[in-house]
């Protein structure tokens, strides 16, 4: 049985009380009575830590998936070969486990929902892909390619959690900042593209699955202002 990450909380509320009632309400004589709390105590840590298989309560893991660029347009092509430096996720972001906004002051993790890997690799290959496809740069190096870059982009994940502040709706939050800098003879040197971009994107269901589309949705859309905006941008310097 699915459930959302607010009725698996209420859920363990609910088993939490209901062991410390027990546990209050047991007075038994003697060695009898002392056997019979520790079994009480036992279960507890064992229903708490899980040891009792739900479907439920089964971690589930998530990943990033590569956007549907766009036709690529002729307009674009600014003979840059960019490699990605880096790719740095912000604290408190840059865990596996899926982090929710509760409320103005507080953020928690989902410990039965993470990504598969961290977010700050499994977002490289996506951003890779796109902008390959895009057409906005004349290629996208891996990393250790003999295909020196004249371009280098560095990005930061800033924002990258679900808001769950309103009881009624939630949305997918992403803000990623991006840098691209000249790089003639493969060494950074000139800024030539400095944006922040952010989106929010309303949640259908109040579930990891549908935060994950969101996130999709949103890194999509961040793509595309990305490739627009290089689009805007000179030449590649001679090397």
């Amino acid at each position: 049985m699915n459930m959302d990450f607010s009725d698996r909380m209420d859920r363990r509320e609910n088993q939490t009380a209901t062991v410390e009632a027990t546990t209050q309400d047991l007075v038994l004589p003697g060695r009898a009575a002392r056997s019979s709390a520790r079994i009480v105590c036992l279960s507890a840590v064992c229903l708490l830590c899980g040891c009792i298989s739900r479907p439920h309560l089964d971690v589930r893991s998530f990943a990033f998936t590569v956007p549907p660029a766009s036709k690529p347009n002729p307009g674009y092509q600014t003979h840059r070969v960019v490699a990605i430096r880096s790719l740095r996720v912000a604290a408190p972001f840059d865990r596996r486990s899926l982090v929710y906004r509760m409320d103005e002051y507080s953020f928690e993790s989902d410990p039965y929902a993470e990504f598969f890997v961290p977010a700050s690799e499994g977002l490289l290959m996506p951003i890779r892909s796109y902008l390959r496809q895009a057409g906005a740069f004349e290629t996208v190096v891996e990393p250790g390619s003999a295909l020196k870059p004249n371009t280098v982009a560095e990005f930061s994940v800033l924002d990258l959690y679900g808001d769950f502040r309103k009881q009624q709706q939630g949305a997918a939050i992403l803000r990623l900042r991006a840098l691209l800098f000249d790089s003639p003879n493969g060494i950074p040197g000139k800024l030539v593209l400095e944006r922040e971009y952010s989106r929010c994107i309303p949640l259908k269901a109040r579930t990891p699955e549908a935060l994950m589309a969101g996130w999709n949705k949103a890194l999509a859309q961040i793509l595309a202002q990305l490739v627009s905006d290089v689009g805007g941008l000179e030449p590649a310097p001679v090397q």
